[in-house]
């Protein structure tokens, strides 16, 4: 049986593709408001999986975008 916090990334992965999808950010708000009328363990669960996976998105988008630019810069210099 899967741990609380298991089914909370689970559900966070499974939620924001559909934000991905749809384009329908309220989705993360709508699922988060049903799941903590039945388990607060598993809504902390579910928003802290939100919260992570978003951050990790930012900070994989900044580094890509870092490593573009170094890559550039490098190789026009060597050009």
């Amino acid at each position: 049986m899967p741990t609380t916090e298991e089914l909370g990334i689970a559900l966070a992965e499974d939620v924001l593709k559909a934000v991905a999808e749809t384009g329908d950010d309220s989705i993360v708000t709508e699922v988060n408001k049903i799941v903590e009328a039945a388990s607060s363990a598993l809504q902390e669960a579910y928003m802290a999986a939100v919260r992570a996976q978003r951050a990790e998105a930012k900070a994989r988008a900044f580094l890509n975008q870092r490593l573009g630019r170094a890559r550039a810069a490098g190789a026009r210099s060597e050009g």
